[in-house]
């Protein structure tokens, strides 16, 4: 039997059950709004959201491997790759430019021109430092880290800021070599 292609962002996003990009929006919208009145304070919110990213990033991934078909990454320019062409697409709808490299090859930027989370969004000047979209952060944190690479991504750019540009910063921080916990050989 021939090895199934992987496949691309586009044909898995038309082949993906989905929810109404509004309802998701404002749902999404809804969450951040009760964190803001429950925590009062932007930083815990950006925290909140990061790690209720983290978390579904850490379960989101298995859908990922099961319906991308896509094999393991050689390094961690091809994981960005992966990350920007088919799984953006294939869970927001979106794709986004990986740009920035930096020498050794360990940090980069992922540029996203669309982002549905902030559709229909104005912060208000009480919440300035907020990072809204923090959960995205999360979310690609939490995926990696079950791919064993241990990662730190930041908000660079946030259009809900005055930039023109979502751009997310991505930084392996180390490779984690997976362990067995005994030898095929005993």
């Amino acid at each position: 039997m021939a090895p199934v292609a992987p496949r691309s962002g586009d044909a898995i996003f038309a082949s993906v059950e989905r929810v109404n990009s509004e309802l998701f929006t404002l749902t999404y919208g809804a969450i951040v709004r009760q964190l803001l009145t429950d925590l009062e304070d932007v930083d815990e919110v950006n925290k909140q959201l990061d790690q209720m990213g983290y978390n579904i990033g850490v379960r989101l991934v298995d859908e990922f491997l099961a319906k991308s078909n896509v094999s393991r990454c050689v390094d961690f320019k091809e994981t960005a790759e992966v990350i920007a062409k088919v799984g953006f697409k294939m869970f927001l709808g979106v794709t986004a430019s990986v740009t920035n490299w930096d020498a050794e090859g360990t940090t980069c930027s992922l540029i996203l021109e669309d982002n549905p989370l902030v559709d229909f969004v104005e912060l208000p000047d009480t919440c300035q430092g907020l990072y809204y979209c923090n959960i995205l952060s999360g979310v690609i944190r939490g995926a990696l880290e079950m791919v064993s690479m241990k990662t730190e991504v930041t908000w660079l750019r946030d259009m809900l800021r005055g930039d023109d540009a979502f751009e997310l910063q991505v930084k392996l921080l180390k490779q984690v070599h997976e362990e067995y916990p005994y030898k095929d050989d005993e």
